[in-house]
């Protein structure tokens, strides 16, 4: 129990040592044969080139932003540096992921060769990518096209990449696809009934599957929609608006199904399927971001500080964090998302590094030492 009280203890000298902590174990991840992994790339190794890698970066960039720690900006230039010596895999919605974090590393380097690649995907994400009705970006992952499909992932996937890049060309056209696809994704995923985001929409029979409320997706809404607030341009108020809406919609019906524990469920209306700590990060993150930021009252700091503590529980003392689901299809049969295996992944280790980052810039939170 002692051991138990320790790790979840929120001052911050102890969430400074995690942070450190997960950050070493998320730099050098790799799939010891635990997993079988159904991802045609590694979604487990850091050395590779996909979606989890690429939120593993942008946590690290978060963390350099806020600590200046050259170290880890040299970490991150190296890594991408060595990706762009080998050939790059092919263009989808997930592996433009890391794109984002390497279009902040341009903005601070100047390095002409990460703008020559940004430019090229930049382009095929506007041009080249298969669209929905209602021109959404159809969620083609490596191995799949997902024909007519939109999806709550790629909010955080591609359509942040298109809007900061918008942000640093200037190109107005990238801001408005930027909110087309917010706007187009919020209409076909949003269940009205709670608030909350199912995981997948079909044009192909015009339905949202399972009708999952799963909780990493929305988590993705919740970090990514904070996060992109940042980037949207002053004079699109009526949107920023509307997204406030959904974001205050959304945080209410989180902390309605929040566990006692402070997590929250892979199924976020099901308290039979098993408490997931990536989405309790991500959560924890989009609440207390926007509580700072002004989006949200500042009440929803209580729950957020809850999942805060529940998350530091679960991460042990060599810094990995456990209870973290794998990569996830969209089902069509709930159940189904209670099977995913759970094991420690890049994305795990990246959501809790942005909430603790986060955590740390909320001083009422951090306990006497």
């Amino acid at each position: 129990h002692e051991k138990r009280q320790e790790k979840g203890n929120m001052n911050r000298k102890n969430v400074e040592k995690r942070i450190l902590q997960i950050m070493e174990q998320m730099k050098n991840m790799q799939n010891d044969g635990a997993v079988m992994e159904e991802c045609p790339i590694s979604i487990i190794s850091m050395d590779a080139w996909e979606w989890p890698q690429g939120v593993a970066l942008f946590a690290m960039y978060q963390y350099y932003r806020e600590s200046g720690d050259r170290e880890t900006l040299s970490w991150l230039l190296s890594w991408f540096d060595a990706q762009l010596d080998r050939e790059l895999p092919s263009q989808n919605i997930n592996t433009t992921c890391p794109m984002l974090t390497l279009a902040f590393l341009y903005e601070e380097t100047g390095r002409k060769r990460y703008l020559d690649v940004l430019k090229q995907w930049l382009d095929f994400a506007m041009n080249g990518l298969p669209r929905t009705g209602e021109g959404g970006l159809q969620h083609v992952v490596s191995g799949n096209r997902n024909e007519g499909q939109l999806w709550d992932d790629t909010l955080y996937m591609t359509v942040l990449f298109i809007a900061k890049m918008g942000v640093l060309l200037q190109e107005e056209a990238c801001i408005q696809e930027s909110i087309r696809q917010f706007l187009v994704h919020i209409k076909y995923l949003t269940d009205r009934k709670t608030g909350l985001l199912f995981h997948g929409w079909t044009f192909e029979g015009n339905h949202n599957f399972a009708e999952a409320l799963w909780g990493r997706g929305n988590s993705w809404y919740t970090a990514g929609l904070t996060d992109y607030l940042d980037l949207l341009p002053q004079g699109n108020e009526g949107v920023r608006m509307f997204l406030l809406s959904t974001l205050s919609m959304q945080a209410q019906a989180l902390v309605r199904c929040q566990d006692p524990s402070g997590l929250w469920h892979t199924l976020l209306d099901d308290p039979s399927s098993y408490l997931e700590t990536s989405a309790s990060c991500a959560f924890a993150y989009g609440l207390l971001k926007s509580v700072r930021m002004g989006y949200l009252d500042p009440s929803f700091e209580t729950a957020a500080a809850k999942a805060v503590k529940g998350v530091l529980s679960r991460i042990d003392e060599k810094g990995i964090v456990h209870g973290v689901s794998y990569g996830t299809p969209v089902f069509m049969e709930k159940e189904e998302y209670k099977k995913i295996e759970i094991c420690p992944m890049p994305y795990g280790q990246s959501m809790a590094l942005m909430m603790l980052v986060e955590a740390l810039r909320h001083e009422k939170l951090m306990e006497e030492e």
